[in-house]
């Protein structure tokens, strides 16, 4: 399930940034907070990387950017996750 409205990050999607995020898997409904870390909550369960992948595509679409262009540094079975901006 897609949250309704997401925040428009497109000012941080700058080539090779580096961005900390904080990922609620099993949540309520899914959204975006932004902050640093940016606060992501998303439906799915953490297993497989189901989480990690759904909270890759959710701020993909708040950065303006396509998902294969976020690669995940740090944090693949951890909350706090750093992405970078290809």
């Amino acid at each position: 399930m897609a949250p309704r409205k997401l925040p428009d990050l497109s000012a941080r999607a700058q080539p090779g940034a580096q961005i900390a995020v904080r990922v609620t898997p099993n949540a309520r409904s899914a959204s975006l907070e932004p902050g640093e870390p940016i606060r992501i909550s998303v439906t799915e369960q953490r297993e497989d990387g189901k989480a990690t992948e759904a909270a890759r595509i959710l701020l993909a679409r708040s950065l303006g950017v396509a998902k294969t262009r976020l690669v995940l540094l740090r944090g693949a079975a951890a909350r706090d996750k750093v992405f970078m901006l290809d």
